[in-house]
């Protein structure tokens, strides 16, 4: 607009414009309720529980699903995956010492030690499984897939007194 001669613009256009744009809107709101009155609605609508996620904070179960959560969300099963949040993941859960060895593990099976596979989970649990020497123990079923095809691996996840996890291992170490 130019800012020298104001008195060139001109208020018809204006309200022309003001009255394509409303009776624009109007007619999309209208054309989107003759739209919604169309479709058929059940009778009897199905009504799903909501889900629910709660811990305690410092329980060996919260801090492991705290972990596994994030840690596949990082990993992610898309294109771009969050290679900076997974590390940073590791190195705020995990002891340094497991840390080197798990680096040790996936060099030799080519796999995320964390997952103990090359790919994401779909689905993920976790169940305390109790204390074990100073530490605590936590199972996490991984479910890679769905459907018939849906394979399941369970880990087992010891956390030190410090709530650090020391080890993942596919065997209890009770």
């Amino acid at each position: 607009m130019n800012r020298k001669f104001p008195t060139h613009r001109r208020p018809g256009r204006r309200a022309a414009v003001v009255a394509g744009l409303v009776l624009a809107v109007g007619l999309g709101a209208s054309t989107q309720v003759s739209a919604q009155a169309s479709v058929h609605t059940p009778a009897k609508a199905s009504i799903t529980a909501a889900k629910s996620v709660s811990g305690t904070n410092g329980q060996a179960v919260t801090r492991v699903a705290d972990f596994y959560g994030a840690y596949v969300d990082a990993k992610g099963d898309y294109a771009d995956p969050d290679g900076t949040l997974a590390a940073a993941l590791r190195a705020h859960y995990l002891t340094p010492g497991f840390a080197k060895r798990l680096a040790a593990w996936e060099k030799k099976n080519g796999a995320d030690g964390v997952l103990r596979a090359q790919n994401v989970p779909a689905r993920w649990t976790v169940t305390d499984n109790g204390a074990v020497g100073n530490g605590h123990e936590v199972i996490v079923t991984l479910t890679f897939g769905s459907g018939a095809t849906a394979q399941k691996t369970k880990l087992f996840v010891l956390l030190e007194r410090y709530d650090h996890i020391v080890d993942i291992a596919t065997t209890s170490a009770r």
